[in-house]
């Protein structure tokens, strides 16, 4: 999603090819033999194969909406954020949303844990609120940017896993920032189902 997501606000053409992944494609394993999505094939054969890539790819070459850090400062907040969010809370999420995957009778500690660095996003949505004066906060700044469209994501999947007991915590801000972009047309747009592709005959 967020590979989509970059792609989308970089405003460039690319052809998009929806796979399944229980029957995936000669053409893909070939670009990419470890057979995970996302895959983007770039004109000059270069391959990219993971979502982050993908990301900073997309945005180095054109970012119109600013989502790149601007400063040193920004920069390595959203580097730390970043390594957060796909290392240990994804760790989290997985044991939390799949149990059995990983021989766990439940993922209840692990959704404590998760929890624990939600909160951490919550304040530093509520210091931004504070310091930018808006009416929405972002864990970026002033307005959505890399780091928001990295976290949202895997934050979407751990709400969705029970959004009972996830909405009953104390992270207002939290479920405002997760609720705006999921309303989002972004959202709606990356969300879209794609018929599958398939290869055309010889």
């Amino acid at each position: 999603m967020r590979a989509r997501l970059a792609l989308r606000v970089s405003g460039l053409v690319y052809e998009h090819r929806e796979v399944a992944l229980k029957a995936k494609p000669a053409a893909m394993l070939a670009a990419s033999p470890k057979g995970t999505v996302p895959v983007l094939c770039l004109p000059s054969g270069e391959v990219l194969a993971q979502s982050l890539d993908i990301m900073h790819w997309a945005l180095k070459q054109q970012d119109p909406q600013g989502w790149l850090p601007m400063s040193p400062e920004a920069q390595t907040l959203a580097d730390v954020g970043i390594a957060l969010n796909d290392g240990e809370f994804k760790a989290h999420l997985d044991r939390y949303k799949y149990p059995q995957r990983f021989d766990l009778g439940n993922g209840l500690q692990h959704r404590a844990s998760g929890a624990e660095i939600l909160m951490c996003w919550e304040a530093q949505l509520r210091a931004n609120l504070h310091t930018h004066a808006q009416s929405h906060a972002y864990l970026s700044g002033a307005h959505w940017g890399l780091l928001d469209a990295c976290v949202a994501p895997f934050a979407r999947q751990f709400a969705r896993t029970d959004r009972a007991w996830f909405d009953a915590q104390p992270w207002s801000q939290l479920s405002q920032w997760l609720t705006v972009f999921e309303n989002s047309e972004a959202f709606a747009e990356v969300m879209f189902k794609h018929p599958v592709w398939l290869p055309r005959e010889a």
